[in-house]
């Protein structure tokens, strides 16, 4: 129960880490700016999925990272794994 504040703040820390990484990673991909959105009729399909798996990979990477870390962090301060 005590956890679930620290989860939330941990949860909005993995998000602004993977948006930045996912930016820049598609920079080194496509050479863009933006990636595609799915809406826009003037990319093609396969770089809009290729932009949705590398977001998808780097999102569930971060969040799983920082994550565990953060219950890592709560083991060595209270001595039992959250959750």
């Amino acid at each position: 129960m005590l956890y679930r504040p620290v989860g939330l703040g941990l949860g909005m820390l993995s998000g602004a880490i993977a948006t930045t990484a996912f930016k820049q990673a598609w920079k080194f991909v496509s050479d863009e700016d933006d990636a595609p959105d799915p809406g826009d009729e003037d990319r093609k399909l396969s770089e809009i999925l290729l932009a949705a798996a590398i977001q998808g990979v780097i999102f569930s990477v971060v969040r799983a990272a920082v994550d565990r870390g953060g219950a890592v962090v709560v083991r060595r301060m209270t001595g039992s794994w959250p959750g």
